[in-house]
């Protein structure tokens, strides 16, 4: 069997159930591959001075063999990846699940069609919920006039900015720094980026929003997968797979973890049945209805 030498990039601390879903992976291919295989984890390249979205140039240019990245930010570049992206979508972790899996592979093929990637897997990035430094988020209005930091998908900032938010994109280098400085009001992420990246410290008031369900694409340079041979990819893929079913269960614990954290340190939390959750879908509903014609989503495909 071939020798490969693979490098893993990721832009979480050590507990972050991306971190080690990655290293999941390297302890996957190790059972598979043995000696042939020397792997290397980079958990995070924001301890280096790089950006986390210089993730997907560091991995389309062969810096990196690998790395995981929000799906929202290939968005613009692959409209279908929207369906992963339109608010208030999935009621659960089967639903989201059983809707990636249903359509992962032919996503999977739109992707390497106009990117430089083959997409291996997707992974739990988290429900995503509100987080704010000035009061508890029960209804729409209470948006209003508050700077919420979001990710660089132009279909989030649609969303919140019908929400009655001022949205701004902040890359995750520089989201720490801008909410203890109080350079926004609010933030969306699943709970374990509040932990991990301490922003409960300053953003006392949670509201359990669910609005969006995060997807992390599991992406391996494309020109470099394909130049394997079979038994190398075979023994890649089969590693990442295993490694989703693990990453997937931790990343549901995660979340009731750090629920219990938040509460034990005294931060505010506004319940999912204590917001008034068909308010904020109604307010963003002509967002959601746009976005599945402008992305020529089967809407038979958003439901399983």
């Amino acid at each position: 069997m071939t020798a490969l030498s693979l490098k893993f990039g990721g832009y979480q601390p050590t507990r972050s159930v991306l971190t080690q879903g990655a290293r999941r992976v390297g302890e996957e291919l190790t059972k598979r591959l043995g000696a042939d295989v020397a792997f290397e984890l980079e958990e995070n390249v924001t301890a280096a001075g790089r950006k986390a979205v210089d993730l997907l140039t560091m991995t389309a240019s062969g810096e990196l063999d690998l790395c995981c990245f929000s799906s929202s930010y290939l968005a613009a570049r692959v409209p279908a990846l929207n369906l992963f992206d339109l608010p208030f979508q999935f009621e659960s972790r089967p639903q989201a699940y059983a809707s990636i899996d249903r359509v992962g592979a032919s996503l999977a093929e739109s992707i390497a069609a106009a990117t430089g990637y083959r997409v291996l897997g997707f992974w739990d990035n988290g429900i995503r919920h509100i987080s704010n430094s000035r009061h508890p988020i029960v209804k729409p209005t209470d948006c209003r006039g508050l700077t919420i930091r979001t990710l660089d998908n132009v279909l989030h900032r649609r969303v919140f900015a019908a929400l009655g938010f001022k949205p701004v994109t902040i890359d995750v280098k520089d989201l720490v720094a801008a909410v203890h400085e109080r350079r926004v009001d609010a933030q969306e992420n699943p709970l374990t980026n509040l932990i991990n990246f301490q922003l409960h410290k300053t953003h006392r008031f949670v509201t359990l929003t669910g609005h969006f369900f995060g997807v992390a694409l599991v992406l391996c340079n494309k020109t470099r997968f394909d130049a394997w041979p079979a038994d190398i990819q075979a023994a890649l893929r089969e590693a990442v797979a295993a490694a989703t079913v693990i990453q997937r269960q931790e990343a549901e614990r995660e979340d009731e973890t750090c629920l219990k954290e938040l509460l034990a340190d005294g931060v505010t939390v506004t319940r999912a049945d204590e917001f008034d959750r068909p308010a904020f879908a109604a307010a963003v509903a002509d967002i959601r209805d746009a976005a599945i014609k402008e992305t020529g989503i089967d809407p038979t495909e958003l439901t399983v």
